[in-house]
């Protein structure tokens, strides 16, 4: 047999082409979050052709591919989303259609963020979050195939996960996933690898998130009488100031994933009417915290204020909760879940990162690691589960959500192959190994 890098540089090679145009199909379907069907019957379909062993849409519309390896060991998840953000203005992309997939050759940031190279790219709404990120693992799935076709020994088995609902942040499709379908198809794994957008390094974590909501209660008054009301929206004013003053004070720092940090996002009253003093004012908070941190502490220090803001002003009264939205799956099924993140973070020393980082060493990608801005699924993994996981994927964080929404085909290509051979380092490692 050949060299096995040379084998598997040979074979993606040979699969690039499909790989680019399969991206391309990807992004010509919308698939905003509630609608990601015909995402989800592409990725089945393609699954099919490829020649994967099992594949699947569970009921809460998440697909769901696996491949067999040849011997024993460990289930490795590598794992997408299927929704994406909306397009928003579409004047705002520069002439290129959000579904159109189009490819060019385009000014893209290099790896480390600080110059820019031409390269050839493909453009559309998820190129980078996390359409290319999924083309890749399913491609990288059919490496695998080929290999095992040509006698070579594959261990452990390759799961590959689609999920509903990632972008609106509860989390819905990757919770139903890991409760739901694993067990009732008696699927288990060992540890996952994120598509998110990583620009070909190791990504080791990130920060918490939970939207908290604050109402803030007045009473109603005549616009011409406000001495006879109490304003929510004046009370409100005192509140947020104090927020904002103490976690400037009291912010935790973590020496990877920054400062913890809060942000005002949704602010508005009720009734809301001409010549009426508001007696409701509600406020919603965007906070993030770092490990140490929990979202019932974020909770706790809001009441925290409340509570010294209610002691010097009798007539100051709020609450504050966890944001709960309904949310309904593509294939019907409705869930309120909270709309909560742990924050996660694991080791560049931790044998599952350590065998990423021999993988990409063993295809001669440089090793370098980072930590996202932004929140993900894998707080369900190694904040709740206590399963490890990195991130690993060719999109770049900078391009997410933005009208300038691209990938470049030269990282695909590389991360092909990287996937695989990540997939084969973790596919050594011994029980113990998995113990986050």
């Amino acid at each position: 047999m050949d060299n096995i890098q040379d084998t598997l540089n040979k074979l993606a090679l040979e699969l690039k082409a499909d790989m680019i145009d399969f991206c391309q199909r990807l992004i010509k379907v919308p698939a905003l979050s509630g609608e990601e069907k015909g995402v989800a019957d592409l990725y089945l379909a393609e699954m099919e052709k490829l020649g994967f062993d099992r594949y699947f849409r569970d009921k809460w519309g998440n697909v769901i591919g696996i491949i067999e390896g040849t011997e024993p060991g460990p289930a490795i998840m590598f794992n997408a989303h299927l929704d994406h953000v909306d397009t928003g203005d579409y004047s705002e992309w520069d002439g290129y259609d959000p579904y159109g997939g189009e490819i060019d050759v385009n000014e893209m940031e290099n790896q480390d963020q600080d110059g820019y190279e031409s390269v050839e790219v493909i453009h559309g709404r998820a190129a980078s979050d996390v359409k290319a990120g999924g083309a890749c693992q399913i491609y990288s799935g059919k490496i695998l195939i080929k290999l095992r076709e040509m006698g070579y020994p594959i261990k452990g088995r390759y799961i590959f996960t689609g999920v509903v609902l990632e972008e609106p942040a509860e989390q819905l499709g990757m919770i139903k996933l890991i409760e739901d379908t694993f067990p009732e198809e008696g699927l288990t794994f060992d540890g996952v690898v994120s598509c998110e957008a990583t620009s070909l390094k190791i990504y080791l974590g990130h920060r918490g998130r939970v939207e908290l909501k604050v109402t803030i209660s007045g009473v109603t008054s005549h616009g011409s009488a406000p001495w006879l009301g109490i304003n929510a929206v004046n009370k409100a004013t005192k509140f947020i100031d104090k927020v904002e003053d103490y976690i400037k004070r009291h912010h935790k720092t973590d020496e990877h994933l920054g400062d913890s940090s809060i942000a005002l996002t949704i602010i508005n009253c009720s009734p809301g009417s001409m010549c009426i003093v508001p007696d409701r004012c509600h406020i919603t908070y965007d906070r993030r915290f770092v490990p140490g941190e929990t979202y019932d502490s974020c909770v706790e220090e809001m009441q925290k204020i409340i509570d010294e803001l209610s002691a010097e002003d009798p007539d100051f009264r709020a609450t504050v909760e966890i944001a709960a939205v309904p949310r309904t799956t593509y294939t019907g099924l409705s869930v309120t879940v909270p709309n909560v993140k742990e924050a996660w973070k694991i080791s560049r020393e931790h044998p599952f990162a350590k065998a990423a980082a021999a993988g990409l060493r063993a295809v001669e990608q440089p090793v370098k690691y980072g930590y996202w801005d932004f929140g993900t699924d894998l707080s369900v993994i190694s904040g709740r589960e206590k399963k490890p996981a990195i991130g690993y994927s060719p999109m770049q964080e900078f391009y997410c959500h933005r009208p300038i929404d691209k990938v470049r085909v030269d990282y695909m290509e590389k991360a092909l192959v990287g996937n695989v051979s990540i997939f084969q380092e973790m596919t050594k490692l011994n029980p113990k190994d998995f113990v986050l």
